[in-house]
């Protein structure tokens, strides 16, 4: 028995005439009369009575009609569902981020964005460093991170650049140099620094260190975290200085004051990494929305940009 003949026998039974049902399932007569024969003897049973004008259904084949509807059903459902899952608009997404991404407006209006085009897909959230992140994506735990650089290039792994921001300095407030509007990374070489480890953040790690050695001084490490949430805490404390992504401002944290940088400015950059030739149909769907609004929404660069002055936070 094959689903044609289901489908057949419906149409049949709905019009309860061969006549009307072949110019219904675009066939001839006759071949429509024997695929209904040949269902009927693979059944073992009468499924229509004939009458003079058209058919009417056997006990047997109103049973069997309710069953082939269900069964039909339940085929165009799952067909869908595949179609669905196929184009991306139906499945499961796992996405890691490190713990500044969801800061960044940009990450922000991507997942909105993701979520409210593609509602029928589940995604889920973790968060943690980029090391660690890298881990998940690799052994398939996570579809895809927002990381930044990773301090190796790991096989099996492709990392994707969406963008740089700028860093800012991040003060304790009521410190001397905040009462500057803007400061140079050389205005920073007696300073204590708070930073994270080299492990956590290579990219952003190598960033800052290379313009404070441009700066002409290596940076004074005095306290480390493993989040960039946590520097902001420990700057709030007034155990150190620091220079955070400019999204970090968002925090709001009581006791830092940013400042912008004036001169080589340090950037700090994001990607996407992702499973190499593992692309998921709803994992290319935000590849592709996260490019596109990466481009329609470029950085503003140094001195092309108007803002306000900052203001202590």
């Amino acid at each position: 028995m094959e689903l044609r003949h289901l489908r057949y026998f419906v149409v049949v039974a709905e019009e309860l005439h061969f006549t009307r049902a072949s110019q219904r399932l675009g066939i001839g007569q006759p071949p429509l009369s024997q695929q209904i024969q040949q269902l009927e003897q693979e059944i073992g049973s009468p499924l229509f009575r004939r009458l003079p004008r058209g058919v009417a259904l056997t006990e047997a084949g109103l049973a069997f009609f309710f069953d082939a509807k269900a069964i039909l059903a339940q085929v165009d459902r799952a067909t869908r569902n595949v179609q669905r899952i196929a184009r991306g608009d139906q499945g499961a997404i796992t996405i890691g981020m490190i713990n500044s991404a969801p800061f960044n407006p940009l990450i922000q209006r991507v997942l909105r964005e993701y979520r409210e085009q593609y509602p029928q897909v589940q995604m889920s959230l973790t968060e943690t460093s980029t090391p660690e992140l890298a881990k998940s994506v690799l052994s398939g735990t996570l579809d895809a991170a927002f990381v930044r650089p990773l301090i190796s290039d790991d096989m099996g792994l492709v990392a994707e650049p969406l963008f740089d921001e700028d860093v800012v300095i991040a003060l304790p407030s009521g410190h001397p140099l905040s009462s500057r509007r803007t400061l140079q990374v050389a205005d920073l070489a007696r300073e204590t620094f708070v930073l994270f480890t080299r492990v956590v953040g290579s990219g952003l790690y190598d960033e800052i260190i290379s313009a404070c050695q441009r700066a002409g001084f290596s940076p004074r490490i005095e306290q480390q975290a493993s989040q960039v949430t946590s520097i902001v805490n420990l700057v709030a404390a007034g155990l150190g200085v620091s220079m955070v992504p400019e999204s970090m401002k968002q925090i709001n944290s009581h006791g830092v004051t940013y400042r912008r940088i004036e001169g080589d400015v340090p950037r700090a950059r994001m990607s996407v990494v992702y499973r190499e030739h593992q692309i998921s149909p709803a994992l290319a769907n935000l590849l592709a929305l996260a490019h596109k609004l990466v481009g329609e929404k470029k950085p503003s660069r140094k001195g092309t940009r108007t803002r306000a002055p900052d203001a202590d936070e």
